[in-house]
């Protein structure tokens, strides 16, 4: 009993605990109150819990914000868009896109300004106000940001209460109900509070708030809508509303309507008192300011903060040079997407959730887009799948960019687009229908071409040839992806035949008894012919296999077109399409442009996590449309991989493979990779993730034969998350990086791992130094695998090259050591030959561009042979020339220094090469030898062919296509 008595005191003791934490919280943001569930004793302590919960409900942050890490709150991430108050005589007009209207005499305002009375307000009436804008200007984070600064006192402080309401929940009700209890039903402690009462002039300290009108049928006709001024009395909600804007209910109340432009008439003219439109982000002063409130709140990290900056710096270079990118930030949720992106591209963590640029994409458009339908007053639920307003983007605006992809072709004239888009309208719904498409969400995935308007004709009468891009340019490989996956793409034949044989199909059964009642009467072979009608449904799922396989072999083809065999990688296209190419721009405008993120985007919709984001905005992509696409997939990559691909290539088929999100898949098309070569990629941090991701899906006993991760610009912070990919492959080498000293201890690690197997690691051209070559060698004494080990040009020294030798014998194992261009003198170049002799299996060290002179070189040669007929000898390549001979590895020595010669110090080689020339020019003279002799001039004429190269400065690049990097 006493422990059941102690488990109570300690319940106790946390609830009271955590009472305290609540009202702690609550009064460091002002908001003051006993309990969250206690009941209000009176008025003002009802308002107070009013702005608690409100503060709690609109404080949270939708699911897509916490792929940022979760450091985000409203209050640091907002950036007020601009609004302007306009006229009824200007909002008339208004009726195309707000980015494209620009008034002078239109003035900024506030929302707390929009409530400051005016001539045309009345004593005893409040305020109604109308704000409205396009998609995707920034309505509801407007909303949001208004009702946290009244919770917490610092807006609309004249206002006692505010009560904002969802259209869209309003719109679903079908009970009639009196504004009291509407009130009470959301807000229980509001329901009996006396400033709803409608006695006296209370009301005018309230604030009724109706967010997303056009999700209501709204009717202000006298004979609809019956007049009504009792608080109390039951009615539709909608009569409801449309009585508070009358200002027969409750007329001192204010009320602030949100809307879109297509329902900007919805509500007559004289009953709003104030007209004012959000416009967005009008200026790249605006934009700034968010991309720093959204990049710069990273962990706090110095490194991230300091790329960060650098990416905003990058992002304001590129919105001051009125960029494509520019006129699509004038919208807020483009702004949100190109973050989202960037913080994708460089802030990827390990430790976070997965999370895949089609699910980036997917997230946007569910965000803009969730729940809406094409109509008026009606949800998903009554109107049904065919009439949600995502399917309709991608029958129209999707059709448009798949005819683009296919044709090559990012521009549209306007001819196009209505082509395109709605050129079969027959009905008058349809019209309907696409008339509110145009006027608000057509302008938010279309704008006119910036590129256009700074090429205009000179001919006056072409100057109305206006030219259309999608706002984002992956947008419109993301449509077009959604257009083929969702099967619209299919011709009206293939439709109908679906229709027609999932019909036969669940009639089939019923069909079959009621012949087999039959032919117990009539003679069978007169219902024969209804019997091949059974067969139609297997015809179609064979018809419907073919068309599935089609799509995966377009993904294969468009993965590895021949003309973008040399692109950047689409990781690195779809950074410079947000941060711009920084250099000369190229004269004349191409409309040729690779379409490499298509393919990608089809794999990453076919992912379970974004088919779940797309049935929510009512695009369904069934389970049997993925298993057949996958299924075909599979053969079409592998035997595509057969033939070599280039580094790019390879790095987007592993995008491709993480995107898809199908381990069973990744480890099948890689069973068919033997090694991944991605020499010049510049890696990021989520190139690493990415590479690693995918390797991790492989079996245990997976291994590659290579991993050439040279010339990758990796650094120290990139191994970690290197390490699953780095167990997976016998040859490593990571070559011409940045990696430093403390880079080794990861490595040391990493020989140490009992399931690591690596066999060759190169290191050549990294900073690593004395100290990180000595916590790579405490490896040595426990590591059995590794037998070929480059330190070149790593800055030994002759102190690490002598811990080197020391520690030679610890490793039995070890075949072939690289320490050339490492600074190292004869004598320890001699302690080390000498203890490479005395190991069991190193057959080879490079000693070459180390400050070795002439008899110091001898004497190596002399050392590496055996003393007895018994013992090993150690092939030391020091120069191009043995004494008076050829040194047989000449050319490997001159191939390596051609290679790298573009990274290391000119001078230093220059001082090499002369002296090899040298020693050829003093041995061609002691040979007798014509033949010797001739062979002797070949190698000089190589030498002194890399010297003239290096006088002239036109060293080519060290390996692979040279490419420019930022």
């Amino acid at each position: 009993m006493s422990s059941v008595q102690r488990q109570l005191s300690q319940l106790l003791g946390a609830w009271r605990w955590k009472r305290r934490a609540e009202y702690s919280l609550y009064s460091a943001t002002g908001i003051h109150c006993r309990s969250f569930c206690s009941p209000p004793s009176g008025p003002e302590e009802a308002i107070e819990i009013h702005k608690r919960k409100l503060f709690l409900w609109f404080s949270h942050l939708p699911q897509e914000e916490k792929q940022f890490g979760g450091y985000f709150s409203p209050e640091t991430m907002h950036v007020d868009p601009l609004i302007l108050e306009r006229n009824a005589e200007e909002r008339a007009g208004l009726l195309t896109s707000p980015l494209q209207t620009q008034t002078p005499s239109s003035s900024h305002v506030t929302v707390e300004q929009l409530f400051e009375t005016t001539d045309a307000w009345s004593e005893g009436r409040g305020l109604n106000v109308l704000l409205y804008g396009a998609v995707g200007t920034g309505k509801s984070t407007v909303v949001r940001k208004l009702v946290l600064d009244w919770c917490a006192g610092t807006t609309l402080t004249h206002f006692k209460l505010l009560v904002p309401f969802s259209c869209e929940d309003l719109g679903q009700l079908s009970k009639a109900v009196s504004l009291r209890d509407l009130v009470g039903r959301k807000y229980l402690h509001l329901k009996k509070h006396p400033l709803l009462s409608g006695e006296g002039n209370q009301a005018r300290d309230v604030l009724f708030l109706f967010n997303g009108m056009e999700k209501m049928k709204l009717d202000f006709r006298i004979g609809a809508t019956e007049l009504c001024s009792d608080p109390n009395e039951v009615l539709p909600p909608g009569v409801v509303v449309v009585n508070l804007l009358r200002k027969y209910l409750l007329p001192e109340a204010s009320v602030l309507v949100t809307t879109r432009l297509s329902a900007l008439d919805r509500i007559p003219q004289k009953y709003v008192t104030r007209y004012a439109q959000i416009c967005g982000f009008n200026d790249p002063d605006r934009q700034r300011a968010y991309f720093t409130s959204r990049l710069m709140q990273q962990t706090g990290e110095t490194t991230h903060n300091n790329e960060a900056h650098g990416l905003i710096e990058l992002l304001y270079l590129n919105l001051q040079r009125e960029s494509q990118l520019a006129a699509a930030c004038f919208l807020p949720s483009y702004c949100w997407l190109t973050c989202a992106t960037l913080h994708f591209l460089h802030f990827t963590d390990a430790k976070a959730p997965i999370r895949t640029l089609t699910g980036i994409y997917t997230s946007f458009l569910r965000l803009n887009f969730g729940g809406e339908v094409l109509g008026t007053g009606t949800n998903v639920a009554n109107q049904g799948q065919h009439n949600s307003l995502m399917l309709y983007v991608v029958r129209t605006v999707g059709k448009l960019a798949f005819d683009g992809v296919t044709n090559k072709r990012t521009s549209f004239s306007e001819e196009e687009l209505e082509q395109w888009i709605g050129g079969k309208t027959k009905t008058d719904e349809e019209l309907r229908q696409l008339a509110m498409f145009r006027t608000d969400v057509l302008d938010f995935f279309l704008a006119p071409c910036v590129e256009s308007f700074k090429h205009l004709p000179e001919d006056p009468s072409k100057v109305d040839q206006r030219r259309y891009v999608f706002a984002v340019p992956a947008m419109q490989e993301y449509l077009a992806a959604l257009y083929v996956v969702l099967g619209e793409n299919k011709s009206a034949l293939e439709k109908m035949t679906k229709q027609v044989s999932v019909a036969i199909g669940q009639a089939s059964e019923d069909v079959s008894a009621i012949f087999h009642i039959l032919s117990k009467f009539i003679p069978l072979r007169i219902f024969a012919v209804f019997n091949l009608l059974k067969l139609f449904p297997k015809l179609y799922e064979k018809i419907s296999i073919k068309n599935q396989g089609r799509i995966a072999r377009t993904m294969t083809a468009e993965m590895f077109r021949t003309e973008d065999r040399y692109n950047e990688d689409v990781l690195d296209q779809v950074e410079q399409s947000l941060l711009g190419v920084h250099g000369p721009e190229p004269q004349q405008i191409s409309e040729a442009q690779p379409f490499e993120l298509y393919p990608i985007f089809m794999g990453g919709l076919l992912h379970y996590g974004n088919r779940v984001l797309l049935q929510q905005l009512g695009c369904s992509i069934q389970s049997t449309t993925v298993a057949q696409i996958t299924h075909a997939l599979r053969k079409y990559l592998v035997r595509e991989l057969s033939q070599p691909k280039t580094p790019e290539e390879l790095m987007d088929l592993l995008l491709l493979l993480y995107e898809f999100q199908n381990p069973r898949l990744t480890a099948e098309v890689l069973a068919s990779i033997r090694s991944i070569r991605l020499t010049n990629v510049r890696m990021s941090s989520l190139k690493c993730f990415v590479l690693s991701s995918v390797l991790s899906c492989t079996p245990a006993s997976y291994r590659l034969e290579e991993l050439d991760l040279s010339c990758c610009l990796l650094t120290q912070h990139m191994l970690p998350m290197l390490w699953p990919a780095f167990r997976h492959t016998f040859k490593l080498n990571l070559q011409f990086n940045s990696l430093g000293p403390e880079s080794c201890i990861l490595l040391r690690d990493l020989l140490l791992d009992p399931e690591s197997c690596i066999r060759s690691l190169q290191l050549c051209d990294n900073t690593l130094l004395e100290s990180g070559a000595s916590t790579l060698l405490e490896a040595f004494p426990e590591n059995q695998s590794l037998t070929h080990l480059s330190l070149m040009h790593t800055g030994l020294g002759d102190r690490g090259a002598q811990e080197l030798a020391e520690r030679l014998q610890q490793h039995k194992g070890l075949q072939e050591l690289n320490v050339a261009y490492n600074n190292i003198g004869d004598r320890t170049a001699m302690t080390l030959v000498d203890a490479c002799r005395e190991h069991p299996s190193i057959h080879t060290v490079h000693l070459y561009l180390n400050p070795l002179t002439d008899v110091g070189k001898q004497s190596l040669y002399v050392r590496g042979d055996p003393k007895s007929h018994t013992g090993r000898r150690v092939k030391v390549l020091a120069s191009v020339t043995e004494g008076s001979d050829l040194c047989e590895d000449w050319h490997p020595i001159l191939s390596v220094i051609q290679k790298n010669i573009s990274s290391w110090d000119r001078q230093r080689v220059k001082e090499q090469l002369k002296v090899f020339l040298r020693d050829l020019e003093w041995g061609r003279q002691q040979q007798q030898s014509f033949w010797k002799r001739l062979h002797f001039r070949r190698v000089e004429k190589g030498v002194r062919q890399t010297l003239r190269m290096l006088e002239k400065d036109t060293i080519p690049p060290s390996s692979g296509k040279s490419s420019t990097r930022r």
